[in-house]
């Protein structure tokens, strides 16, 4: 292969390589980057969360959440999943069921 050649298949390789790169950090659903609610936060933002759900039990929890402060995750009796967002003073701001409908 001539030089220009060699070129311009590097070139390509490292444009597929950014691409590829650029598509793995554009991604925002890495869990290696969640961290769950400890303390007495995670009692705070548990109670609160159950509260707006009417009962359940809690099966995940994290801090920083991209939507809020706190996000509980809420498995009710019938199995459906509740993600309960809250503020930093543990007040509701959103919800959302596994069905992806919002509240």
């Amino acid at each position: 292969m001539d030089r220009k050649r060699i070129a311009i298949v590097g070139a390509a390789a490292a444009a597929i390589a950014i691409g590829i790169g650029g598509v793995a950090i554009g991604s925002s659903d890495d869990d290696s980057t969640e961290r769950p609610i400890t303390g007495p936060a995670l009692e705070k933002a548990s109670n609160a969360a159950l509260a707006e759900t009417g009962g359940g039990t809690v099966t995940d929890t994290e801090v920083d959440d991209e939507e809020s402060k706190y996000e509980v995750e809420v498995t009710l009796d019938d199995g459906t999943q509740v993600d309960v967002q809250l503020d930093e003073n543990f007040e509701v701001v959103g919800t959302e069921s596994e069905s992806g409908e919002d509240d």
